[in-house]
């Protein structure tokens, strides 16, 4: 009647498919955490799509609206790194500590929807009291990361990025990717 039936093999096929391209995106996601760690701007953006699009939101209960920090093209974020050494900055790197908690793999295997817990901390060289600060590591940022990629030969590619936090305070190093 039009009804087919799943042997083993083809249910292990499927399977060890979907777990390909949920390996694929974490591992995006990973490496562009990494990336973004090292300050390698350009590396991260080459693991973005063309069509990239990048969002820092964060709720506010005062208005009971988002506010949106940033919102980018990756044409944008290629200007917005080349400007990076002019800005006026303490030069504290960041570290991020990002958890995948779903990768959600579309119907026809060419997209994926992720969701992963971000915390990122800021180790500063110098601070209010340079003398005092300096050397020392603070909770930056808490949030979650959106992230929807694309499937092509190479392997997955961001589409969109909402870095969605749950401060609403940023400080020095907030011009910075997150």
């Amino acid at each position: 009647m039009g009804t087919s039936m799943l042997t083993g093999s083809d249910t292990a096929q499927a399977g060890s498919y979907l777990d390909q391209r949920q390996s694929l995106a974490r591992d995006a996601i990973y490496q562009a955490s990494l990336s973004l760690d090292d300050q390698r701007w350009n590396d991260w953006l080459a693991l973005c799509a063309e069509d990239f699009n990048y969002d820092i939101k964060s709720w506010s209960p005062e208005i009971n609206y988002d506010m949106t920090y940033l919102h980018a093209s990756r044409k944008d974020l290629e200007s917005l790194i080349r400007l990076l050494p002019k800005h006026n900055t303490d030069h504290s790197p960041l570290t991020r500590h990002t958890s995948v908690y779903t990768v959600e793999i579309s119907p026809d295997g060419t997209t994926a929807q992720a969701v992963s817990s971000v915390v990122i901390f800021q180790h500063l060289l110098d601070g209010t009291n340079s003398h005092i600060d300096s050397g020392e590591s603070r909770l930056f940022l808490v949030g979650k990361y959106y992230d929807q990629l694309r499937f092509d030969d190479a392997g997955a590619k961001f589409v969109s990025r909402e870095v969605r936090l749950l401060n609403r305070r940023l400080d020095k190093g907030s011009h910075w990717p997150l």
